[in-house]
């Protein structure tokens, strides 16, 4: 094994190691293609890394366009990705008809598009103040906010969901002062943007489990994009030339963000268990992170760095306690 210019010698264990933990490897590649589990964790992984790396894509999309017509543009596109997957489902969608089993989704996704509308605009302005890693951090808190809200609606929440709050919580203190007791505003916006994505989840939780998941993803992507166009033309100038400006910013988010990253979410839960997928899926902030220090050069410094992994540490905490409990 060579690393540059240096050379290691590796001794008969660690070849029995190396050779063990190749087999494995191919053990589990095999199990992927076969179809088993592993498979949905895959999928979420990718979802994650397309949510995660989209930061990038909006904050040099918004170079030569408002946030409104960026979002218009994504989640236009982004609609007819999901539309043309909807399509391809619709053999499945006759059999779930056949069985009795088939409710549509799309009266379900006008609620949910609206509050995607609150969340994306949120989060699209707060890139206008912040940067792109320190925004996929703050924008995860969701999964703090999520146990907490559902407490509000009556469930029962446990500590470890407490203690998580509280360590994500100190992490976004470490995260957004620059030196300061002052909050970053664009910090604020993605703080907010947070709470309607923690509310969105909710919402998809409610009817997921009844609706056809598709089209709810079709049909909360179109009502996006249209509060998003009578937004952009009230609010904003729209040009063609800056459109054609952003078209591979805005592609990389429609294409991959919102119409793959969202199908890949419904096709790794269909055998993903909630918990950990939530944990996979979070994820996004640390994508999120790297892709703005290797693209776009940010850098976090020591306390930024400190509030990242206490942030990412309190996401974790409030997911353990879940996964323990159920085991």
């Amino acid at each position: 094994m060579t690393f540059g210019k240096g050379k290691i010698r590796v001794t008969f264990f660690r070849k029995c190691d190396f050779y063990f933990a190749f087999f494995y490897l191919c053990d589990i590649i095999k199990k992927i293609r076969k179809g088993d589990f592993l498979r949905g964790y895959v999928y979420l992984l990718m979802a994650s890394f397309f949510w995660g790396t989209t930061f990038v894509a909006q904050l040099t999309g918004m170079e030569c366009i408002g946030p409104f017509t960026y979002n218009m543009s994504r989640f236009v596109i982004g609609f007819f990705v999901v539309l043309a997957i909807w399509a391809a489902f619709g053999k499945q969608r006759q059999r779930a008809r056949a069985e009795g089993s088939y409710i549509s989704g799309w009266k379900f996704g006008i609620g949910a598009g609206c509050i995607m509308f609150l969340a994306s605009a949120f989060q699209q302005f707060a890139l206008l103040f912040t940067t792109a890693g320190k925004t996929a951090f703050i924008t995860c808190l969701y999964i703090v906010f999520v146990p907490l809200f559902a407490r509000l609606l009556g469930k029962r929440i446990r500590l470890e969901n407490w203690l998580g709050a509280f360590v994500a919580a100190v992490g976004l203190y470490c995260l957004s002062v620059q030196g300061e007791l002052d909050l970053n505003y664009g910090d604020v916006l993605a703080f907010i943007c947070s709470i309607f994505w923690a509310f969105h989840i909710l919402f998809i939780d409610r009817y997921a489990e009844r609706a056809d998941n598709i089209e709810l993803s079709a049909a909360q992507l179109a009502v996006c994009a249209l509060l998003n166009g009578i937004a952009c033309f009230w609010l904003e100038t729209f040009e063609w030339q800056y459109l054609l400006d952003a078209a591979i910013p805005i592609l990389y988010a429609a294409v991959l963000s919102s119409g793959a990253a969202f199908t890949l979410q419904i096709m790794g839960q269909k055998t993903a268990e909630p918990a950990p997928a939530a944990v996979i899926m979070s994820l996004e902030s640390v994508f999120g992170a790297l892709a703005g220090w290797l693209v776009l050069g940010e850098r976090l410094y020591s306390v930024e760095l400190a509030g990242c992994a206490l942030m990412l540490a309190g996401m974790l905490i409030t997911q353990a306690g879940v996964i323990l409990h159920r085991n």
